[in-house]
């Protein structure tokens, strides 16, 4: 190994070569003088401009002997084989959990920081995460940019779309390990559990009664407040809940229809 004989005056850090000293220094100095022909985003090493070319031309020399998927840079090689290891380097000093990027690791700190530095120009919401803001943002626009194939419905996160798809395949795979029972979303397998424990978190701030669902509670407050959303379309008579206003319907017979 060489020596590094050559230091920065300014950071300390050392280089083998007064080459690779003087790129160095441009990082202190902000200088960028390879420019992108495509984009014109600019770089202070050349080295750096190859690198970045490669997401024009989709060049992708390094591939994954395991799956075969290419990548533009070696480095995304070497983190993309920890999938295969499942190798997690980096852990959280605060609350041990390991990660597999150094990056992702930064990410998790904000958790128990509480630093969000991402904040939306409407509303001035802040998040810890730029992807957290740019999907919060959906909410303003109503941007939707996932679509279903089957039936052309919009949505505006991807997740939401995968479980609206299983309305269309039927697909259930989340399983109840007490009574075997199949649920499409995760969320309706860990609400349909507590009907086992006969856990009841969730509490009414004005009588006290307990509910084991966020959704029931959310339901029970509506006889302290008297709202009544649901509207029968025929007599405009108002309801607490649907079903009332679905059994309600019976009674106009032959006007009924369904909802």
């Amino acid at each position: 190994m060489k020596e590094k004989q050559f230091s920065c005056d300014l950071c300390g850090k050392g280089f083998s070569r007064k080459g690779n000293l003087a790129m160095h220094y441009r990082i202190h100095a902000g200088e960028k003088p390879f420019s992108c022909s495509v984009c014109n985003k600019k770089f202070s090493q050349k080295s750096q401009l190859n690198v970045h070319n490669r997401i024009h031309t989709n060049d992708r020399p390094y591939s994954c002997d395991l799956c075969g998927k290419g990548f533009s840079r070696k480095e995304s090689l070497t983190t993309h084989y920890r999938i295969h290891t499942d190798e997690k380097p980096f852990s959280c000093d605060v609350c041990n959990k390991d990660f597999s990027q150094k990056s992702l690791l930064n990410l998790h700190y904000r958790i128990h920081t509480n630093d969000k530095p991402f904040s939306c120009d409407v509303c001035q919401k802040k998040f810890s995460q730029k992807s957290h803001l740019n999907v919060h943002f959906r909410t303003h626009t109503n941007v939707k940019p996932y679509s279903c194939d089957v039936c052309h419905k919009d949505f505006s996160l991807r997740g939401n779309l995968n479980r609206h798809i299983r309305t269309h395949t039927g697909e259930k795979p989340y399983s109840c390990n007490v009574c075997h029972k199949y649920f499409s979303c995760r969320g309706d397998l860990k609400r349909h559990f507590q009907t086992h424990s006969n856990e009841k978190l969730f509490s009414c701030e004005v009588c006290g009664k307990k509910v084991s669902q966020r959704v029931n509670l959310k339901k029970h407050y509506r006889i302290h407040t008297n709202e009544k959303p649901y509207s029968c379309d025929i007599c405009n008579k108002d309801f607490v809940h649907k079903s009332s206003l679905n059994r309600h319907f019976q009674t106009h017979g032959n006007e009924k229809y369904s909802l």
